[in-house]
């Protein structure tokens, strides 16, 4: 959200498609501040699966056991280091709390348990309103990606997730990829 006015500025449009419902899209604008214009909600995984992306790990359980074996990393590369970022702290990364606890840790970089402070804040957001954000359970494993378009749909950037908390070749600054197209810019 920091970034849309200066995407805005620059020309580029916001899209986010992702997949549930008109009820998950409304929750999730409300709670994030995205514009309602800026999020598609999808059914299915269908553009997910057309585009390439990872379906993450299938188990003959079903898509609970996948999802809690992915949690543990297994068919999830990067997820445990990413996880681990989260309580050490990352001095390439910008600070993302103004709470005056991390700042006795330290300043300009985000501190141990800051990363893991705003992904509790929206682990209970989601749990709390669950078949509100998640009203079927067919896709839980389903990965997203990002992609920048030019004006005739060539692909100028794009990413795959491979698997959960990984949505950036960059995750110290996730939207570093923007540099050339929006500059200067601080994630």
């Amino acid at each position: 959200m920091a970034a849309l006015p200066r995407l805005e500025a620059a020309g580029i449009g916001l899209l986010a498609i992702g997949l549930g419902n008109d009820a998950g899209a409304a929750r999730f604008c409300t709670y994030t501040g995205l514009p309602r214009a800026c999020l598609q909600v999808e059914a299915s995984a269908a553009l997910h699966q057309h585009l390439g992306l990872y379906g993450g790990l299938q188990t003959p359980l079903g898509p609970w056991p996948a999802l809690l074996l992915m949690c543990a990393g297994i068919g999830s590369p990067g997820t445990l280091a990413e996880v681990l970022r989260g309580y050490s702290g990352d001095r390439q990364a910008p600070p993302r709390l103004a709470l005056p606890l991390f700042d006795l840790v330290g300043r300009g970089y985000q501190r141990p348990f800051e990363l893991a402070t705003v992904r509790l804040q929206n682990m209970v957001e989601v749990l709390g309103r669950w078949r509100t954000y998640v009203p079927s359970d067919d896709h839980l494993t389903q990965r997203g990606g990002t992609f920048l378009l030019e004006a005739d749909d060539t692909v100028l950037y794009s990413h795959r997730d491979a698997g959960i908390l990984g949505f950036s070749e960059t995750m110290a600054r996730p939207l570093s990829f923007l540099e050339p197209w929006l500059a200067p810019l601080r994630d």
